[in-house]
């Protein structure tokens, strides 16, 4: 299974409903708060092609998305197969 690592903002509720979707596959994750990190913040901007939203979700180093794209995949039933890669 993929190492999957989430940035998010506290306050951000499409944050809480992708670590829902994560939570309920049985999957860990790390999650990377970036309310109060600017260095964190351009980190993940960096990572990520220089998107600035959160969340921001990764699978070893692919970039996935964010919530819209990682519902997406679910709705698609590619989901599992890409972490399980």
């Amino acid at each position: 299974m993929k190492s999957i690592t989430i940035y998010t903002k506290s306050w951000c509720s499409y944050c809480h409903a992708a670590k829902e979707l994560l939570r309920r596959k049985g999957w860990t994750f790390t999650e990377i708060d970036v309310t109060t990190d600017p260095a964190g913040q351009q980190a993940m901007s960096t990572r990520s092609g220089g998107r600035t939203s959160v969340p921001q979700i990764f699978f070893d180093d692919e970039h996935i998305g964010g919530c819209d794209d990682l519902y997406a995949l679910e709705r698609a039933g590619r989901l599992d197969a890409l972490v399980a890669a």
